[in-house]
């Protein structure tokens, strides 16, 4: 996605914003597909300063790959800053080919998700569908967002040119909680290419994350399912804390309380996407 020539010229992350005060505006209504993670629900607090609460409309997709704790944090984030929000189920589990775990699967969830709510924005006359697609979002493997251009999904933070640090930085400034949260893509996202998503493997996911949670540790983590194997990528500053003979034993028990055989810890720290990486070097 190439930012407008007219945006260029635009340098701080203040006058990206009042650039997407003017994309709403223009567009008068819309629905957003809501998260509440730090994308969206910065998204929807600019839209409904812009906009007002009748004419935005935040959505939240519930299904297996969409932890609980995540759901409660958007509905506390929504309450926060009056957004109105519906949930709708959406089926990929009854895909067999999402299900199947290739490495497009986000193109399945999405499509299932999209083909949703393009229809309800019609049914209740909103003007367009967003997402919270940010720019440094729009390189990489992206499957996700074929099927969102697909489904004239608009995504206004990249349009604008706002990258994920200019977000957070807003969002600090306009007080919401969400500024400093690590980034929480669907508990899929976590699954080994190739291996089938099952209701199963998404709690293992789900809990296991929840328990080093409950240990205390903070910022980005993911625990990957290889099977019977959990690989565990902690953010940089809690690998050295976590790796004390001592602590590994605790972090290992808690992820093997969630049904793993075996648990390995990344020694290169938290990276994002790094299923794609694996799936790369696994077919070299």
């Amino acid at each position: 996605m190439t930012v407008p020539a007219e945006l260029t010229a635009i340098t701080t992350a203040e006058e990206r914003e009042n650039a997407l005060f003017a994309w709403l505006r223009a567009r008068a209504s819309v629905l957003l597909g809501f998260s509440g993670g730090v994308d969206s629900a910065y998204l929807a607090s600019v839209a409904v300063e812009a906009l007002g609460r009748d004419r935005v409309l935040g959505v939240i997709g519930r299904s297996a790959s969409y932890p609980e704790e995540q759901w409660l944090a958007a509905l506390d984030i929504a309450a926060r800053i009056g957004l109105r929000v519906e949930e709708v189920d959406t089926d990929e589990m009854r895909d067999s080919r999402y299900v199947a775990n290739p490495s497009n699967r986000c193109y399945f969830c999405k499509s299932e998700l999209w083909g949703k709510l393009a229809p309800l924005a019609r049914e209740r006359g909103l003007a367009v569908v967003v997402d919270g697609t940010n720019a440094d979002d729009t390189g990489g493997h992206r499957p996700g967002m074929r099927a969102a251009n697909e489904h004239g999904i608009a995504s206004p933070l990249a349009e604008v040119g706002m990258t994920k640090r200019d977000v957070r930085e807003r969002s600090r400034a306009r007080g919401l909680p969400t500024w400093s949260r690590p980034s929480a893509p669907c508990l899929a996202s976590r699954i080994q290419y190739g291996l089938h998503v099952t209701s199963e493997r998404l709690a293992q996911v789900e809990s296991a994350e929840r328990a080093l949670r409950e240990l205390g540790i903070t910022g980005d983590l993911r625990v990957r399912h290889h099977g019977d194997l959990a690989r565990i990528e902690l953010s940089r500053d809690m690998l050295s804390r976590w790796l004390a003979p001592a602590a590994l034993r605790t972090l290992t028990a808690a992820v093997r309380a969630a049904g793993f055989a075996r648990v390995a810890v990344d020694l290169r720290g938290f990276r994002s996407g790094s299923l794609n990486l694996f799936q790369e070097v696994n077919a070299a």
